[in-house]
């Protein structure tokens, strides 16, 4: 059964929009034409970076349990605050879910706004380990030959690695040497290419800049109403302003609870930390619009349109009668990473 992802920037109204799919497509919703027997309700896999992390619900716009519809969710709530993410262990799990949920008879909706994460969890992507024998070496080559012997080598090795790392980054000139002789294959087989590893369609949610910016605004000023303070306090730890156990690298990063850090350090006053929020989370959402954008294969949809869940409903069947446009030439609407 096909995959069913709805992607895009945040404040766009995806949660909602998965949430409508999974009623939709489940064994009652209409687009099983009523009840069918045989056919396991829809489940939600969670594709947002910072949605894995306990405690962390109201800067991140988690959905509540109970306005869940009874619709299982996976991949909420299975990190601590001080654990930091791994995209690997993201897919390891992810996939898993998929796997399970297939198993069940039921579609997937995934959700979410992390690119990398959505890539991970659909595409071609491998994440070949390290090795600390192998990386020292190439370190110590790199400081007695010089980072260009280095860059010459893997010229030979992987020519279309050297030409797109260049010879001034010693560092990923390392990684891609690294990761050829763990697995004996060129660098660029193991980076992330546009292939699903498995049937899927990507639905995406798309506002101009003025409507998003005000959506953006409204959610700030809720989260802020909601307690999203209180939030940031409980889960810091007293060495960061707050009472609680600590906020790890990563989760500390995230947009609405890093700026609050802050002024709980006395780097921001409170209105500035509002404004910091409501401001990159503007610039996040171009950011994630740019990611998505610049993928062919997503069929972009009207975030406002009253009709949104049909239009995405008659998306899925598309791609379930196998007659969607292939990548590119279908038209692709985007008024925002434009």
């Amino acid at each position: 059964m096909i995959v069913v992802a709805v992607v895009g920037p945040t404040a766009t109204g995806k949660s909602d929009l998965a949430l409508d799919l999974a009623a939709a497509l489940g064994p009652g919703g209409p687009a099983a034409g009523g009840p069918v027997r045989g056919r396991a309700p829809a489940e939600i896999v969670n594709a947002d970076a910072y949605q894995l992390y306990r405690g962390m619900d109201i800067g991140t716009a988690k959905v509540p349990r109970d306005e869940r519809r009874g619709i299982a969710h996976h991949e909420l709530d299975v990190l601590d605050p001080h654990e930091d993410s791994s995209v690997a262990r993201y897919q390891s799990a992810a996939r898993a879910d998929l796997d399970a949920i297939g198993e069940r008879g039921a579609r997937a909706v995934v959700v979410g706004g992390s690119g990398l994460y959505v890539r991970a969890l659909l595409d071609e992507m491998n994440f070949p380990g390290t090795d600390p024998a192998i990386r020292s070496g190439l370190e110590d080559r790199a400081e007695r030959e010089g980072r260009r012997a280095l860059h010459a080598e893997l010229a030979r090795r992987d020519p279309a690695a050297a030409e797109a790392i260049g010879p001034a980054n010693t560092r990923r000139i390392v990684r891609a040497l690294e990761v050829i002789e763990i697995t004996g294959a060129p660098y660029t087989a193991n980076l992330p290419r546009q292939q699903y590893v498995r049937p899927a369609v990507q639905i995406g949610l798309d506002c101009d800049r003025a409507t998003l910016d005000a959506r953006v605004e409204a959610r700030v000023a809720h989260m802020w109403d909601a307690g999203l303070v209180d939030e940031v306090r409980r889960l810091a730890s007293p060495e960061q302003g707050g009472t609680g156990p600590g906020l790890g690298t990563t989760a500390a990063r995230a947009v609405g609870y890093a700026e609050i850090l802050a002024w709980f350090r006395g780097e921001l006053g409170e209105d500035d930390a509002r404004t910091a929020i409501t401001a990159n989370t503007r610039r996040l959402a171009r950011k994630q619009m740019g990611w998505f954008g610049r993928d062919p294969r997503v069929h972009w949809l009207d975030a406002g349109s009253p009709t949104l869940l049909d239009d995405a409903l008659a998306v899925v069947a598309a791609a379930d009668a196998g007659s969607l446009p292939r990548p590119g030439e279908g038209p692709v609407r985007r008024t925002l990473g434009a």
